[in-house]
């Protein structure tokens, strides 16, 4: 006539003995300062003072912070070393995701500019041969003028042409 007790009860027992896997956690600290949970021990490189929780302990028994001296006692010289090596915030992590943001897309940008000064120089260089052979072949060679004329290339304009083309191919090499 009591089976609604005794139910809860088994259930009860059932649930606990499911929770009692979360009781076998270790808990510890990176060195990024990030926080793992697991159920595997944490890499033999990570020092016992940053095991936070290991099975067997109540969490935050043992740590970085239960075994600090109080702040006032510490040396000057102490505190700005503890300062340097302890983790960073939130908002000075994400400060500094944006400087190496903003420092990538400075070099991502400074690459494309160079990239597309080296192609439009061959571009350049590529023209100026095709030029200098066009001189070199003794074509006639015509261009319009100002007044919409046209005008046929002389042998010292030619020469003149052939002479600024070379420099110009001077630089391409």
């Amino acid at each position: 006539m009591h089976f609604i007790p005794v139910k809860k009860l088994v259930a009860s027992l059932v649930l606990l003995g499911f929770a009692s896997a979360a009781w076998a956690q270790y808990v510890w600290t990176d060195e990024r300062g990030v926080k793992q949970f697991s159920d595997q021990p944490p890499p033999a490189s990570v020092p016992k003072s940053r095991v936070l929780k290991h099975p067997g302990s109540a969490a935050g028994t043992s740590g970085p912070a239960n075994t600090a001296a109080p702040a006032g006692t510490a040396a000057p010289a102490a505190g700005s070393d503890a300062a340097a090596k302890a983790p960073l915030t939130t908002a000075e992590r994400n400060a500094d995701y944006m400087k190496r943001r903003a420092e990538q897309a400075e070099k991502d940008k400074k690459a494309a500019t160079e990239a597309q000064a080296a192609s439009d120089k061959s571009k350049n260089c590529e023209n100026a041969r095709q030029y200098q052979t066009t001189l070199a072949s003794g074509q006639r060679m015509a261009s319009t003028n100002s007044k919409g004329e046209r005008e046929y290339l002389s042998d010292d304009q030619r020469e003149r042409e052939m002479k600024e083309t070379g420099r110009i191919l001077a630089d391409c090499k």
